[in-house]
This record gives structure tokens, sequence and C-alpha cells, in this order.
């Protein structure tokens, strides 16, 4: 089945008609918010970074294999037109580069949305804590005009199926081996608090265990789970939303504190609100652009065992129980994409998407640690595993100190590995990053070890979801101060040796090096 933008739609546009350029770093200034993932594919396909696969390919581990390949090696977005047993094209690979990711944003700079966030919470009426400063966001006069607006139709209605519902009709994927059956794998999962009312949209991987039951892979800390628990013997109504624009889809993977709806996220990100339309057999409303919906309850009672599933670590993350998702109805456009993800191994297509989470999130943190100046997850650690962060040192224990504040903030409790460089080391460059921790440290002086909670992915530790972490201070030592002999400074050459150098270059006659 072609993929088309289908301009017959009411309030469905054609091809965006200001993008930002390569150059401008303007972010959001001049732009127009991709309406849904029709208009993304479009201007995908339109810079070349969009390949159509017309070939017939299996669902069960083919796609995983091809997508694995091309995004290892920097490919473009796939979409798969022709799939066995489907008559819906897969998407997959959506973001998986820099590149793609600066498109959906329409920005040449990941950082300017950082900044801008930033800029809109320094009235000094706004709470000093991280999380108060996050929560204080839906309060902003600022951010008021990118709430989700609620329309009375939309795109994702065109067809309603109540009887009879199937996710067998669904190109869902089989990613690994050795995973427990098909997942699917980029669901915007909507819920509400039971006692607030509050929206949470979250990503959580959904098993298909028939034709209307999925699991539902809730870690104990994140918002849905939190949802469930409130809920006593009740059943918890939940939607998964497939597809949208891809801001409203970045947004799903956020770490939003609890209580901060993700689609207010998404409005600010997007310069534009997200449009949502209430659901047919539930209290909820979803992205009324979405291309599929799966409306039903979680059971409080009912659990399932799901899984093993080969997740973003690389490994297969163990078989456990979970809830039980109930389909009641789909809704979809007449014409659906089904957009996937494969995780894995690094580099794959989260790695990219998990590059703006740190720059988003990194002028947030330096608002709370302003000594902080740069901050990286390297794609080996997968998020959770390790991050770098470099700092203007100022008094002995300030790294220590800096250690088990980030263990104290939000979503950075999960990190197993907080290396620590002085402020004149890229933390982009792990190379040099490397060279620091292997060459500063003393192994009794530099390591710190905490215990907290862990990634409930983490397969390493003693007991799921805690265990031990450990701090690494590769920052230079202060003489006198935190070292009793003289410390060494790099040694690097005059910049006017390398000026005379560089300005004689070409007399040497060595070809192929600048």
């Amino acid at each position: 089945m072609a993929c088309e933008v289908n301009g017959a739609n009411e309030g469905q546009r054609q091809a965006v008609k200001t993008r930002v350029s390569e150059s401008n770093t303007d972010w959001g200034k001049y732009t127009v918010a991709y309406q849904d993932l029709h208009e993304f594919i479009t201007e995908l396909e339109k810079r070349g970074l969009l390949q159509r696969v017309q070939e017939e390919v299996d669902p069960e581990l083919e796609i995983t294999e091809i997508t694995d390949r091309v995004c290892k090696q920097g490919g473009p977005a796939l979409l798969f037109e022709n799939v066995k047993g489907h008559d819906m094209p897969v998407l997959i690979n959506t973001f998986g580069s820099e590149e793609r990711v600066r498109l959906a944003l329409q920005a040449s700079d990941l950082d300017a949305p950082g900044r801008e966030l930033v800029d809109l919470m320094k009235p000094g009426n706004i709470p000093s804590g991280f999380v108060d400063k996050l929560k204080s966001l839906p309060k902003l006069a600022q951010l008021s005009s990118f709430t989700p607006k609620t329309v009375k139709n939309g795109p994702c209605k065109e067809v309603v199926e109540k009887e009879n519902v199937d996710l067998n009709k669904l190109p869902v994927l089989k990613c690994w081996p050795h995973d427990a059956g098909r997942f699917i794998t980029l669901p915007m999962v909507i819920t509400k608090d039971p006692e607030t009312g509050v929206r949470n949209m979250g990503m959580y991987r959904m098993q298909v265990f028939d034709h209307n039951t999925t699991g539902m892979h809730w870690h104990i800390h994140k918002d849905g789970a939190e949802h469930y628990r409130k809920l006593g013997k009740k059943r918890l109504e939940a939607a998964a939303a497939l597809g949208g624009d891809p801001l409203s889809i970045y947004a799903a993977t956020a770490p939003m504190p609890y209580g901060v709806d993700e689609m207010l996220l998404a409005g600010f990100l997007r310069k534009e609100p997200v449009e949502m339309v209430k659901c047919e057999t539930v209290d909820l409303e979803v992205p009324a652009r979405a291309e599929i919906i799966l409306e039903g309850y979680v059971d409080v009672d009912e659990r399932r065992l799901e899984g093993p599933f080969g997740d973003h670590t690389g490994y297969y993350s163990l078989a456990d129980y979970y809830p039980v998702f109930h389909v009641t109805c789909i809704t979809r456009r007449r014409n659906p994409v089904y957009p996937a993800i494969v995780v894995g191994k690094p580099p794959m297509e989260d790695t990219y998407l998990g590059k703006l989470t740190e720059r988003l999130f990194l002028p947030l943190l330096q608002m709370m640690h302003p000594e902080i100046l740069d901050m990286h997850f390297p794609m080996e650690g997968v998020f959770h595993n390790c991050v770098v962060v470099s700092v203007n040192k100022k008094y002995p224990g300030h790294v220590q100190k800096i250690m088990h504040s980030l263990w104290g903030t939000g979503q950075m409790m999960f990190s197993k590995l907080i290396i620590v460089v002085d402020g004149n080391v890229d933390v982009q460059d792990m190379s040099e990053v490397w060279w620091r921790v292997f060459n500063n440290i003393d192994a009794r002086r530099d390591l710190v070890f905490a215990d907290g909670p862990l990634d409930v992915l983490d397969h390493s530790s003693p007991a799921p979801a805690y265990g031990a972490k450990l701090g690494i201070d590769a920052t230079a030592k202060w003489e006198g101060q935190e070292i009793s002999r003289e410390w060494p400074g790099d040694n690097k050459m005059s910049r006017e040796i390398k000026n005379m150098v560089s300005e004689k270059w070409e007399s040497y006659g060595i070809k192929g090096i600048e």
C-alpha cells in the first residue's frame, strides 16, 4: 500500500510550507508544526532521508535484520510497503540519525529548545527545586498557547471498530529470535491519575498475547504503574496511540516528572498545541491525528507472564509478570501507517532520541547545578548506565557533591555510573574522557560507591531494580588539598608553533593530511 498525504482529510495540510533550513538557528520562530506522520514522511522523502521498500518482507525477524543493518550504518528511514500477511505499511528508523531528529524538531541545534525552556522559567516566582520547576510548567502563561486542544473529530477516527477487534490485523513485529512473541514497540500509552485526573503519556512495550489482549510493560518507577497502584480494585482505562506527529512520539519517551502532561511538552516543542479527541469506549483523549488508536483497560488484579524481549541494552530482558491490557475498540485512519522501532545493541534508533533528551534537559539540570558545564549519555551506556558531566570544580568534595545530587534528581537516580571531568574536557569525545579516567584516578580516593534504585532492565544487579552505583572523579587534583604533590599539566603545542606549521603545511608535501 502506498503511503500518501491525503489532502482531502479535514484539517490536514499538504507539505509543510515553511521549514527550518540547515543554517537557521532561530528555533521555532518561522516554522509550521508537522501535523502528523504523513507530513513528516513527505518531508523525509523530499530530502532523500527515507527509502521505500517494495520487496515483500516478513514482520517476524526480517524487518529487524534489515533495519539493524541500515541504522548501524547511518542509513535512511524505511517505509516497508509490502509486509507479508498485511496491507498496512511499516515505518521504522524514523529517528535513526541526528539529522532526522533535528528535522523533527525543526532546528539546526538540539540545544535550542532546552535554552528556551529555561528562559521561560527564569522569573523569581518559579520554585527552586528541579522537579518543582518542571511541575510549574503548566502554570507558565507563556506556555498556555501550547496546552492540548480538544477537537470533535480527527483522522484517527476515520474507521471505528468496536466489534470483533483484532490486533492480528496490525503488522506487529517480532524483533529478535528469543522474543516471547510480537511486540508493539512505539505506543504512546495514555492513562489518567485516578485521584487528580491528570493525564500521563508514556512509552511501554506491549506484547501481543492474542487478538484483543497485550501485556503492559509498566516498570515500578513509571507513572503508568503509579496510576495502576493508586486505583485499587478497579479497572484502569488506557489507550495506546500509534503514530502522530514526530514530537508527540518523542514526548512519550521524555523523563518528565509525575504530574506533568507530556502533551504540554509536545506542544512546546511543536510551537503549536496537539489536537486531542475523545475516545469511543474509555474516558480518555488521544492525539486526533494518530494513525491507530487502541482503547481498553488494565485490570488491577490480572497479571500475565510477559517477555523475554531483546531490549535497548542489547540483552534480553527477562520474563516477568506484568498487567494485561484488554482492547475494547480500535480506531484508525483509512490508510494508516504502522510505526515501529527496533531496539538492541547500540547504535539503534533510540540512541538519537536519547541525544535529544540529553540536550533538552541539560539546561534544566544546570539551573539546579550551575557548576555543570556539559553532559553526555554515551550510547554504550544505554541512557541509564552511564552519564559523563564536565564541571567547574570550586572546592574539595565538590565532585562528590555533584554525584550525589545527580543521583537524587529525577530519573538520574538510575545512573549506574557517573563520570566527572574538568570543564576543559569535551564530554562528547569518549576517547578523551577515558584518557582522563585512566590517567587521573586513584582507585581508593576517586571512586565513590552508593546504593539506590536502578533501572528494571539492569540485569547485573543482585536484586531487581536496586543495587550499587559508582562515581568516578576524573578531574585534575589540587596540590595541597586533594593531593600532596604537584599535579602535571597537559602537554600541548604552543599556539604560535601550531599556526606556523599550518601556514607552511602545503610546503611539506604530505598528502591527505591537514
